[in-house]
């Protein structure tokens, strides 16, 4: 908590919980609950968890150089966001190396909303805005309590007008129990869910009453780290928990690219001219490790941060392993040398003393097709 400068408005419900508020990203977060993560990751893909994901940073962006800020500093073409809708984005370096990703709403012909994780985007478009005709403000009023899972839209369907209708990376303004709320078709478990971002006088109310009137449908408040279990199996990325800056490079400086991380479908096709485009672009094919899956043999969780071996040599490192609840499979997300990130390679994990069997898979371990996030109506 030391590190903690951020006030995390639903701190009292988060104890009541069991939660010993950890930091993340300045922000006082409840890890882990008294309950099971596992429990929190069956609720979530069968039924609905809500969570206070307002340690993300949220920035509002208004005037006319906005788009310009955005579009210089970010992989995705703005000008085919429209208000209403949003984009997944990545922010680079110069060097064409990644330093954080986040959400792009835009809200208005000159507005936009940025949320984003614990990189930094926040000190890149702080520095981008200088000079021009754009403001910033960063909001911690703002909080994010996110609603995941199959029947999020059915619980949300009797309180929010059309809100079957709303598509992926869409969002709209409405209010819900009566307070004025932005909700985001997004999230970050694989499944489909909302975004409700609220004024903090209201959350406690917003959290409170979702979590009353949801029981008998299986909604339950879920803990920040059951992400991990979600975001394994769906081929969702934490900065830096699977970057170089956790798993450095020897005599490298940290950073990788786009291409490494199997994020280069965050570039706009066509699109030029952006921060480190020219280095991504150079750096295609040269790539040093690819993030891949792992599926271990048996039942038995490997760590963050087990080798991986293949041929008696170290080929690549765990960063997210879990085992599911309702599958059974030992899985990981981790980073691979290249020659070894190919579907079926048979590789081996360090674990405890010993060594667990195991194959390269490929990503997402979960709903390859993404038709859950995307369903309709």
């Amino acid at each position: 908590m030391t590190r903690s400068w951020r006030y995390a408005v639903l701190a009292d419900r988060h104890r009541a919980l069991g939660s010993k508020l950890e930091d993340w990203n300045g922000m006082p977060t409840a890890w882990s609950y008294a309950t099971r993560l596992q429990d929190d990751h069956v609720a979530i893909r069968t039924a609905a968890g809500l969570m206070d994901v307002s340690g993300l940073k949220k920035l509002h962006l208004h005037g006319p150089h906005a788009s310009g800020v955005l579009d210089y500093l970010t992989t995705r073409d703005v000008g085919k966001i429209t208000p209403g809708k949003a984009a997944y984005a990545c922010f680079l370096n110069e060097g064409g190396k990644f330093i954080d990703d986040g959400i792009l709403y835009r809200t208005g012909p000159n507005s936009w909303f940025v949320v984003h994780g614990s990189g930094a985007a926040h000190q890149a478009i702080a520095a981008s805005v200088h000079g021009r005709n754009v403001s910033m403000i960063f909001d911690d009023d703002l909080l994010d309590l996110s609603l995941q899972g199959p029947l999020a839209v059915d619980y949300l369907a009797t309180h929010v007008p059309g809100i079957r209708d709303l598509k992926y990376f869409h969002h709209l303004g409405t209010t819900l129990f009566g307070k004025p709320v932005m909700i985001s078709r997004t999230g970050y478990t694989g499944e489909r869910g909302y975004e409700i971002f609220c004024k903090s006088e209201d959350a406690a109310l917003i959290w409170d009453t979702i979590l009353a009137e949801g029981r008998e449908m299986g909604i339950i408040p879920c803990a920040f780290t059951a992400l991990d279990l979600l975001r394994a199996e769906s081929y969702l990325l934490f900065y830096p928990y699977d970057n170089s800056e956790m798993y450095p490079f020897k005599d490298e400086a940290a950073g990788d690219t786009l291409w490494e991380l199997g994020l280069d479908f965050t570039v706009s096709p066509g699109k030029t001219g952006f921060r480190g485009a020219e280095e991504h672009d150079r750096l295609k094919g040269r790539e040093r490790f690819k993030i891949f899956g792992i599926l271990l043999e048996g039942a038995t969780a490997a760590n963050a941060g087990d080798r991986i071996f293949a041929e008696d040599k170290t080929v690549g490192v765990i960063t997210c392993p879990m085992v599911s609840a309702l599958t059974g499979k030992s899985i990981a997300i981790a980073r691979i040398d290249v020659p070894y990130a190919v579907h079926g390679t048979g590789l081996s994990v360090a674990h405890s003393g010993g060594f667990i069997p195991a194959i390269a898979h490929t990503l997402p371990f979960d709903d390859p097709k993404k038709t859950k996030r995307m369903a309709v109506g």
